[in-house]
């Protein structure tokens, strides 16, 4: 009878230990999954973070683009304002002496004759007079 007890005994402390056993791994399945819902929970944030982070930089990249796209045109239209500028200088400039040198023939012209000299002084002497 005692050979019986004890393996009655011994069956009961091994169903005790089981259900232990069971109670320890439910409780640590229920860790793992809260581990594991932490452990997305994280994930999710860090790859929203991520993609908060890349947004932010391709706006900024984007804003410095824009910047730089408009000094470059700024840049391009003041150097074509100064081409222009110097191109009308330089066409007044060549005007004025092609002008000059047109003045010059006419009047060797006209005043070749010694005569055309004497009435053009005259003419301009009368001009002189009634300013």
């Amino acid at each position: 009878m005692n050979a019986l007890k004890n393996r009655e005994k011994s069956i009961e402390n091994a169903l005790r230990q089981a259900d232990k056993v069971k109670l320890e791994m439910e409780k640590l399945q229920s860790d793992n999954q809260k581990l594991l819902a932490e452990a997305r929970i994280e994930r999710d944030k860090i790859l929203k973070d991520a993609r908060l982070m890349k947004d932010k930089i391709i706006e900024e990249a984007k804003g410095q683009a824009q910047e730089e796209a408009k000094k470059l045109v700024e840049s391009a239209r003041t150097s074509i304002q100064n081409e222009k500028k110097a191109a009308i200088k330089e066409i007044k400039d060549q005007v004025a002496v092609l002008s000059i040198q047109i003045a010059e023939k006419l009047l060797k012209d006209k005043l070749a004759v010694d005569a055309n000299q004497s009435d053009y002084i005259d003419k301009l002497l009368n001009q002189i007079k009634l300013n």
